[in-house]
């Protein structure tokens, strides 16, 4: 043993032995970090669009309604349709963002009823964003469309949908809207 400047002992085998004790937690941690998050892509739905229904303007943002009248579901993990009567209620606001929230029916092709809430943002200076509005077809480049879609569905073959964090990119056209979904890993 020896002792320190103020005479007190030190066990440099204990001293080493808490060492090593205290490095094996930061070790354990590092190697049980999860997995950073990937993306698959499980279906693209394109959803048929009715003319828009304005609500009207606030100080802020110009308020409408968008009818979804139906569409098709293709995809490596869904396959079906998208039921009329669903709609798009849309804030679209004077800077450029517009708040969007959708919300749906889509039927499997084994014929389960699966109802999606999908809200997000659509975001782009505000010309690109009346251009849009004014239902001209425009390169996705020029603008951000992303949503958060959540599935309500029975027990079966697609609760797999209420299990899992999805994101969704937007591709707007002048009577309808792209929609690609993807599960978060």
């Amino acid at each position: 043993m020896d002792k320190d400047n103020n005479g007190a002992r030190i066990d440099r085998r204990a001293l080493a032995g808490l060492a090593a004790a205290m490095m094996v937690p930061a070790a354990a941690v590092a190697a049980t970090a999860p997995a950073t998050p990937t993306l698959n892509f499980i279906f693209e739905a394109n959803v048929t669009l009715g003319a828009p229904q304005e609500l009207g303007a606030t100080a802020a943002a110009r308020s409408r309604f968008v009818p979804i009248t139906g569409g098709t579901v293709s995809g490596p993990k869904m396959k079906g349709t998208i039921l009329s009567g669903g709609g798009d209620w849309q804030e679209i606001g004077n800077d450029g963002v517009t708040l969007i929230h959708a919300r749906y029916l889509m039927k499997a092709s084994d014929g389960t009823a699966i109802a999606i809430d999908n809200p997000g943002v659509r975001v782009a200076s505000p010309d690109i964003i009346a251009r849009l509005t004014a239902g001209e077809d425009l390169d996705p480049a020029l603008y951000y469309f992303r949503t958060t879609p959540s599935f309500q569905v029975a027990k079966g073959p697609h609760d797999w949908l209420r299990r899992s964090v999805f994101i969704c990119q937007g591709i707007r056209h002048p009577q309808s809207v792209a929609l690609r979904f993807f599960q978060v890993s």
